[in-house]
């Protein structure tokens, strides 16, 4: 994997849907970024974001699975980008929620979908809002109970958050959650090309795989955790060609 790095000023949006293999500097956290097309040279459907703002106190992180590739798929990443970009100051992604749902609306007569986790990373609180349209549920090692877990809006660890409004967005089926991260805690955030990769037998690996490759994992910086889950997706489906595109996202509270 390449030893480059993305470090995001304030109200820089870094991201889309091409390729990526790289680290990623936030505040209050370490990522890896990995993104690979079906077909690297039109662009596919999964989509990452990741956004600083507010004086560098928050951080967001947006990963999307868009149905179709190419030029479609292009158009609405674009889509989806001004729609953050006009929301990156805001830690309440309510706003936010209901105007994704809105992009993807005109799409839906077209056979056109979106699945879409959105996270918000507050730094001087290790506060993380989440919200799921429809998405694979993220990963969440807590190093004070050395497990892993699915980080759901029924998890038991949520907290209040001062100030800001938690549970159904008004408008949306959606909710947004808040737990707060220790350091040291990791999140694994992926599209459904890595949880629906094949073996030879024609199984797939599943949340349940994946969550099993991670409980195998020696948990160290978010490039070797990458690697090795990488690593481990492609030992699972062993000579089987990849039949989407396929993204991870690994990311550390750091001090």
């Amino acid at each position: 994997m390449s030893a480059g790095s993305e470090r995001l000023a304030c109200f820089e949006l870094w991201g889309g849907n091409r390729d990526a293999d790289h680290l990623v500097e936030l505040p209050g956290l370490a990522g890896w970024v990995y993104s690979a097309p079906f077909d690297p040279g039109s662009g596919g459907g999964d989509v990452h974001y990741i956004s600083v703002c507010s004086r560098g106190l928050i951080s967001r992180i947006v990963v999307a699975d868009v149905a179709g590739h190419g030029s479609d798929a292009s158009r609405i990443a674009q889509n989806l980008r001004s729609v953050l970009q006009r929301h990156t100051n805001n830690r309440d992604q309510s706003a936010l929620m209901r105007e994704l749902n809105q992009a993807f609306v005109p799409r839906a007569v077209r056979s056109q979908y979106a699945t879409a986790a959105v996270f918000s990373f507050y730094v001087e609180t290790a506060e993380l809002v989440f919200s799921n349209a429809g998405h694979p549920p993220a990963l969440w090692y807590r190093v004070k109970e050395d497990s892993w877990e699915l980080l759901e809006d029924d998890t038991a660890f949520a907290v209040e958050i001062e100030g800001l409004p938690l549970g159904l967005i008004p408008g949306t089926s959606y909710s947004q959650t808040g737990v707060r991260l220790g350091v040291g805690d990791a999140l694994v955030l992926y599209t459904d090309g890595i949880t629906e990769a094949m073996d030879s037998s024609g199984a797939e690996l599943g949340h349940t795989g994946l969550l099993k490759l991670a409980r195998g994992l020696e948990v160290g910086a978010p490039a070797d955790m990458a690697r090795e889950l990488i690593a481990g997706v492609r030992r699972f489906t062993g000579n089987t060609r990849p039949r989407d595109d396929e993204t991870l996202v690994v990311l550390q509270h750091v001090v």
